[in-house]
């Protein structure tokens, strides 16, 4: 540990004479440890995609949706299945097809002719972990009726609201190889994403690891059942995002997130050039997207405090699909993965 650097649970004393008292430590540390076990486990099964593993966890702290976009075969699949796991949460999967109605998402009332009523039957969005895989092939209507559920956190059918749990996560897989018969979602419902996030192809060393994982699993596979892992329960992630809320953050890291995401709306006050190629800057939820983000990041690695770089590690996954490039930067090569690179070289950190 880096001198000066204080750990979740140990007293920051005169190392931040500004820090706020660090509460439980019992409570954080068994928090915290649960965690890493969480980490580990799901990197042991997710080879080579250590990045989206990290963005999963972020995203469950953060009380947040994931929008995952890479080729077929990613493991994208796979970790939202292993999360579920090792959460003791419900697990649904919708395959979104053209022919997909909202209906199949939220559910539907059902007459029942002995008792003369209507019953509610709901839908796999009520399950608190949701994988609504290639989100892109689905119509605008279906792609409506979900990201009216991850913004409102309830499903209106007919006269009556029913609330989701209070444990509700989405992660969204669209692929970017296959564009004919899609619907790409507008960038108004990308917003409600807290990330997206884009994976790659491991390199030769961890596509070696991956065939020996899936030879490990193949054999064991034929001999016995594998023994079920031990369940996370949801009071574990509920105190563990009161403890990220409660991280200290520090008034100029404040200033700077606040200052990085104006630019991204007037980048004209650091180089007119940029300002020309960004159509559209983040919202105040990028804002708030980007602060949950790096205060998760912050509780993972250990720290009770944010650094200027849990904001810059994150930023790329939070506003790349909340900067918009303008038609001229289109032309020019550009897209919200440069453009935020670039916002990042403009506006020093503190």
């Amino acid at each position: 540990m880096e001198p000066g650097r204080a750990r979740i649970g140990q007293n920051r004393g005169m190392d931040n004479p500004n820090a706020e008292p660090a509460g439980q430590p019992g409570a954080t540390d068994a928090a915290h440890a649960a965690f890493l076990r969480l980490r580990e486990s799901l990197a042991a099964s997710i080879v080579g995609q250590d990045a989206l593993v990290e963005r999963l966890l972020i995203a469950l702290l953060a009380d947040g949706h994931l929008l995952v976009e890479g080729a077929p075969g990613l493991a994208k699949t796979t970790a939202i299945r292993t999360l579920a796991a090792h959460l003791e949460a419900d697990f649904a999967r919708v395959q979104f097809t053209p022919d997909l109605l909202p209906a199949d998402l939220t559910g539907t009332e059902i007459w029942r002719p002995r008792e003369a009523r209507f019953e509610f039957q709901p839908g796999p969005v009520f399950h608190p972990l949701l994988l609504a895989d290639e989100i892109n092939r689905a119509p605008a209507k279906v792609q409506s009726a979900l990201l009216e559920a991850m913004g409102e956190r309830q499903v209106t059918v007919g006269r009556r609201t029913y609330p989701l749990p209070r444990l509700f996560l989405v992660m969204a897989t669209q692929n970017p190889i296959e564009q004919e018969g899609t619907f790409p979602l507008p960038e108004a419902q990308l917003d409600r994403f807290l990330m997206h996030v884009r994976i790659g192809y491991p390199d030769a060393a961890m596509e070696t690891e991956i065939l020996r994982l899936a030879r490990t699993q193949a054999r064991s596979e034929q001999h016995a059942p594998a023994a079920a892992p031990a369940r996370m329960p949801q009071a574990v992630v509920f105190a563990a995002r009161e403890q990220v809320l409660g991280l200290h953050m520090a008034p100029a890291l404040e200033r700077y997130l606040v200052e990085l995401v104006l630019a991204s709306r007037d980048a004209g006050r650091y180089d007119p050039a940029l300002a020309r190629r960004i159509a559209w800057g983040a919202s105040p939820r990028g804002s708030i997207a980007l602060e949950r983000c790096a205060r998760a990041r912050a509780w993972l690695a250990g720290r009770d405090y944010l650094t200027p770089e849990d904001i810059r590690a994150v930023a790329p996954d939070v506003l790349r699909h909340r900067v918009l490039p303008s038609y001229e930067a289109l032309a020019e090569g550009w897209d919200g993965d440069r453009l935020v690179a670039a916002l990042l070289e403009q506006v020093p950190p503190p």
